[in-house]
């Protein structure tokens, strides 16, 4: 059944994760995604699940731990500051492949930094902010719907691979509002969690299971194994979407609120005869370097547009490889000199005209 609501993105991510049967969230207030713990804790009672309001983003993603170990679908959201305080435990629950979400909604920095929409949490999520060797899947939805979607497919892709799954939204996505179809995703199935903390008595084999977030005999054979785990997250979860390829001599990427910004400027750009392309990542982590790197092959020039001063484009260049040239709009062409100002379309086309 599927239902038609207006909500705001920060809702949105507690009707994706009721629809993909999250029973448990743990959280701590903290600007710009506060609406989605205030969510859960009015919405979750009703439904069977547990809120719970921990002592700080530390204690969240620790009782997250704890709950994702026995084999309950369970997450919690937090913005860069509080991303920053669970490193330690989200390289712990990698190691230890226990499935979870995790939702962080950017915001300015660095140190505490502004608490309104920023783009700067990109390298420390993608690359992993914590400890040791550790990948974790990275969303980036552009809509409120698909902040919905993506919650879902973060609940299913953790199962899949027994690992955490970040979903990165921000700040103008977090808070905008925007009609969205709430129903249960049908994925393929999953293999039963067999490996769950449930006590002797709730377990097939009668057997005490336990789960540690350090790896356990031989060093080099876990090793082994974790990463031949993210080399398959790499070859079969790479996601993204193409516009206006095909004549293509500069190609937009972004991801996010500036993905939308991006498209706006494509359009824009082309209606005055600019051949301008779009490439929006949905999965920041694995990333799309193929794509990237055909397009770059065949001369078309790159325009990076992120709200940071400069994370996403490290990526493309990657991607790239030299066989073309990267530029960049970043942070410092916001309409406003505040934290209140925006990347607009107009200045996107802008620094079009000037590379073409």
């Amino acid at each position: 059944m599927t239902e038609r609501m207006f909500v705001q993105g920060n809702d949105a991510v507690g009707w994706g994760a009721v629809s993909a049967g999250c029973k448990a969230f743990f959280g701590y207030p903290i600007t710009p995604q506060n609406e989605i713990p205030e969510w859960f804790s009015r919405e979750m009672p009703k439904r069977g699940g547990v809120f719970v309001q921990s002592q700080c983003e530390t204690g969240a993603i620790c009782m997250v731990y704890g709950s994702a170990a026995t084999g309950t679908r369970a997450m919690t959201s937090t913005s860069g500051p509080g991303w920053s305080l669970m490193q330690e435990m989200v390289s712990g629950i990698s190691a230890a492949e226990v499935p979870c979400v995790i939702v962080v909604v950017q915001r300015g920095g660095p140190g505490g930094g502004p608490i309104r929409h920023a783009q700067m949490d990109y390298t420390t999520v993608t690359c992993g902010g914590g400890h040791g060797d550790y990948r974790t899947i990275v969303l980036g939805p552009a809509s409120v719907q698909e902040i919905c979607d993506h919650v879902q497919l973060a609940f299913y892709l953790a199962d899949k691979y027994r690992n955490p799954v970040v979903v990165l939204s921000d700040g103008v996505l977090g808070l905008l509002s925007e009609p969205i179809e709430v129903q249960t995703i049908d994925f393929s199935p999953l293999p039963e969690k067999d490996w769950a903390v449930r006590g002797r008595g709730r377990q097939k084999d009668g057997k005490f299971h336990y789960v540690f977030h350090s790896s356990l005999g031989p060093y080099t054979p876990y090793l082994k194994r974790i990463d031949d785990k993210f080399r398959q997250m790499e070859e079969n979860e790479v996601r993204y979407e193409t516009d206006n390829l095909d004549d293509a001599e500069l190609i937009l990427v972004a991801y996010g609120y500036t993905a939308r910004v991006a498209m706006e400027a494509m359009n824009m750009a082309r209606a005055e005869g600019y051949k301008v392309g779009l490439i929006r990542p949905i999965t920041l982590w694995p990333f799309p370097y193929k794509v990237i790197n055909e397009n770059a092959i065949r001369g078309c020039k790159y325009l990076v547009v992120e709200d940071s001063l400069g994370q996403l484009v490290k990526d493309v260049e990657l991607g790239v490889q030299g066989h073309s040239e990267v530029n960049l709009v970043n942070i410092l062409a916001r309409h406003l000199p505040t934290d209140a100002g925006m990347i607009m379309p107009e200045a996107v086309v802008k620094e079009v005209k000037k590379i073409l």
